[in-house]
């Protein structure tokens, strides 16, 4: 019985010591600060088991299952030990935040680390048998596991929508010709999501390819037409229920994103979660117009028609431009601004911008 209560009490200290090794990496002040803290509830804690140990011999004594005599002795008994308890206690977080101070809370722990670069905790127990020769009775080695980071990269379908307009050289916004409401854009793609640093997620770069349809509406019963190698807008004859013009792009955007994420710490991996974090990415995009087509629909002598025009409309083939977005996880505002010239060899150089709404799915 003996042998086993040492072993026992040989484990439960290689426990406490490997525990100690885990919690090592905290803030020795926030840890010295928890302890004081747990000096003020030490007191209360053995008053209150006092108080239950002393009921539970009360209603013994009641039961006439002891005498008072013996109740007596039992209450002083567990008072003494209760009192005895509260001061071993004290004392032992007074060593404990002394140690700390002392050192910096650089304190030393048992290791042992093997020709592999392998640390662990060791304890063995050896007894002697009567004849002189030993007897190893328990060995305990916990090998520290590699800590595992989350991995590096992440993806998520793409969703954007929101107005369109253009810029105009020399002109504001307030007078361009587009419809400010009516103008609209949308946007789908995949994006991937990489940690630029390996033990942070503060920066990642966010890169993928999107499909962009930039709408714009003219006002005024106008609508594009090709003159002399420029397109420029005309009013139509007949009364416009509706004019569109639609410009389909394929592009590959790519962003430096920032922001904060939640970071889940388990004995043995690093996970970061950007689960109600702010985000904000800048960056640009480049790409390829796939094609440009103006949509009409009026009356005529009593008729209702739908042209659907696809020309090219001298639009530009090459696409680049500036984007960001900002947001809380997955719903961002988002903007953008072709650095392109929407139509070649234009008078008056025009530029596409939207701003809308990005979700990342």
């Amino acid at each position: 019985m003996r042998v086993i209560i040492i072993y026992l009490a040989v484990w439960l200290t290689a426990f406490a010591v490997q525990e100690a090794v885990a919690q090592e990496n905290g803030d020795y002040q926030r840890k010295i600060e928890m302890l004081k803290a747990k000096k003020e509830l030490i007191g209360e804690q053995e008053k209150e088991a006092l108080k239950i140990e002393v009921e539970e011999i009360n209603k013994r004594y009641g039961k006439n299952q002891i005498s008072y005599e013996e109740a007596k002795l039992l209450k002083e008994s567990a008072a003494k030990k209760r009192a005895l308890n509260i001061e071993n206690r004290i004392a032992i977080v007074d060593n404990e935040i002394l140690l700390l101070e002392r050192n910096n809370g650089n304190v030393m722990n048992v290791e042992a680390t093997d020709s592999t670069g392998i640390s662990a905790v060791e304890f063995n127990l050896n007894l002697k048998r009567s004849d002189g020769s030993t007897i190893l009775l328990a060995t305990k080695r916990k090998q520290k596991r590699e800590l595992k980071y989350d991995r590096r990269t992440y993806s998520d379908f793409v969703f954007a929508i929101g107005l369109n307009n253009a810029l105009i050289d020399g002109q504001s916004i307030n007078d361009s010709p587009y419809k400010i409401g009516g103008s609209r854009f949308f946007e789908m793609g995949w994006s991937w999501r990489t940690r630029v640093f390996e033990h942070s997620n503060f920066l990642r770069f966010n890169y993928g390819f999107s499909l962009q349809f930039n709408g714009l509406k003219p006002n005024d019963n106008q609508y594009f037409v090709e003159e002399d190698g420029q397109v420029v807008l005309r009013e139509f004859e007949y009364e416009l229920k509706k004019s569109k013009l639609r410009m389909d792009n394929l592009v590959f955007p790519v962003h430096f994103e920032l922001g904060p994420s939640k970071v889940h710490r388990t004995d043995n991996s690093i996970r970061y979660s950007l689960k109600n974090q702010f985000r904000l990415g800048i960056g640009a995009y480049g790409g390829f117009n796939l094609g440009t087509r103006q949509k009409l629909k009026y009356d005529r002598d009593g008729e209702n028609v739908k042209d659907k025009l696809k020309r090219g409309y001298n639009t530009n083939d090459l696409i680049y431009g500036l984007s960001a977005y900002a947001g809380v996880e997955g719903v961002l505002l988002y903007a953008k601004y072709d650095l392109n010239p929407m139509f070649k060899d234009a008078l008056v150089d025009q530029h596409n911008i939207s701003l809308g709404l990005r979700f990342d799915l």
